[in-house]
């Protein structure tokens, strides 16, 4: 899930970022969710908080509370991997932005070519997350490329003989055997029982007297066999 977040106390200007994110994501496989502020106030500081996948901060540099520059250095210092993009009428301040270390993609000026800088540097964001790393399947006729790190497990339902995905938003059953799953996932995922995979970058605790598994978004799994068990130990 790829996690447009905007902030702009216009409103023209937060709809041409919606409407260039729509654009652009078209032609793409990944799902998407943008969300839209008018400040950094006590809201939009909580979704820096969030533990979302793929985060995409489109920040305007003046707002009514704080400045772009303020927030970028707040979210700099509980994350060093979501994308940063400025969008500012005020090239002078270009500089004030270069001098800090906030390891920001582009500053796009507003008044200059902005839908079409934008749609571009939304390329090198993806570019930037290594959007390979995803599973892919195709369900009811609809194309699905999910980036592993939103994944919490997969498991095999043998009632209806199809694979279970959980990840943060969604539960996808799928027409896939567990090998073929299994061959499109990487390191971050063990074998914890015969017919399940966990992802162990998304865990937060294993209790091993109730063999239940604690995922990082408060989700449990259960299916800890104690032949795999020393996978979580």
């Amino acid at each position: 899930m790829i996690n447009f977040i905007i902030c702009d106390d216009v409103k023209k200007y937060r709809e041409m970022i919606k409407h260039v994110i729509d654009k652009f994501m078209m032609k793409s496989d990944f799902e998407y969710k943008t969300y839209e502020y008018t400040d950094y106030d006590d809201e939009f500081l909580n979704v820096i908080n969030t533990r979302l996948s793929y985060k995409v901060y489109i920040l305007d540099i003046e707002a009514p509370s704080r400045t772009g520059i303020d927030v970028a250095r707040i979210i700099r210092r509980k994350d060093k991997n979501s994308v940063i993009i400025f969008l500012t009428g005020h090239e002078e301040l270009v500089a004030n932005v270069s001098r800090n270390n906030f390891l920001f993609l582009s500053f796009i000026n507003k008044f200059d070519d902005c839908e079409n800088h934008l749609y571009e540097t939304l390329g090198e964001a993806l570019k930037v997350f290594d959007v390979k790393m995803k599973l892919e399947f195709k369900d009811s006729g609809v194309q699905y490329a999910i980036p592993l790190d939103d994944i919490l497990y997969v498991t095999r339902d043998s009632i209806d003989r199809k694979c279970v995905i959980v990840t943060d938003y969604s539960v996808f059953r799928v027409n896939k055997t567990l090998g073929e799953i299994e061959s499109e996932l990487n390191d971050n995922f063990v074998k914890t029982h015969r017919a399940c995979f966990v992802n162990k970058r998304r865990i937060i605790s294993f209790d091993k007297s109730s063999r239940i598994v604690i995922f990082d978004n408060g989700s449990k799994c259960d299916l800890v066999s104690t032949r795999f068990d020393k996978e979580l130990v």
